[in-house]
């Protein structure tokens, strides 16, 4: 006989569930960046021929620096836009309960599959316009209080993409969203905004 313990998912099987689901996603994600990589002729999709061992160093530290500061933005549009902490509440929703362990998992992930995607493999190929608006549409939310995230997306799309080129490697952009990203969440997750 069963007993009501031994029924269901447990807590940690769910966490292990939504983190390999996160990895697959955008594992896949990678794996596409580096065929398109592949049948371009370019299978080094992390490096541009500008490439120099000095911007392989300087360029994450440039991209944590540009994603503080729009982490920085984002914090001041929450305390002073309406339309931000609506935003701010409905992700809360969505996300649910995120561990730190989650919310790092998810960070990284999306972080480096989507940076090998867009800026890595897509970039060159169908430019910086192309990339940045195909990045934009994948940021589309359920609903029109989503289109912020969207435009966000758009604008922080196009500066990974020039961080990219300027710097000559995915190091700065995967440094800025990470940073955004890991940041972000976890003050979503942590920080719940009262209703208007």
């Amino acid at each position: 006989m069963q007993t009501g313990s031994s029924l269901g998912p447990t807590p940690t099987g769910q966490k292990v569930s939504r983190a390999s689901l996160i990895l697959a996603l955008y594992g896949g994600l990678a794996a596409v960046a580096v065929l398109i990589g592949a049948l371009r002729g370019d299978p080094d999709i992390y490096r541009l021929p500008n490439s120099t061992p000095l911007r392989l160093v300087l360029s994450p530290i440039v991209g944590v620096a540009a994603g503080l500061v729009v982490v920085f933005l984002t914090r001041l549009a929450v305390h002073r836009f309406e339309w931000a902490r609506q935003l701010h509440r409905s992700f809360r929703g969505l996300l649910g309960t995120l561990h730190v362990r989650d919310i790092f998992i998810l960070a990284v992930a999306s972080s480096v599959g989507e940076e090998l995607l867009f800026r890595g493999a897509l970039l060159p190929w169908i430019g910086l316009w192309g990339s940045t608006v195909i990045f934009a549409l994948l940021h589309i939310g359920p609903g029109l209080r989503y289109l912020p995230w969207t435009a966000s997306a758009f604008v922080i799309g196009l500066i990974f993409g020039v961080m990219h080129k300027e710097l000559g490697d995915l190091g700065g952009p995967i440094a800025a969203h990470f940073t955004i990203n890991f940041l972000n969440l976890g003050y979503i997750v942590r920080v719940e905004l009262p209703e208007p």
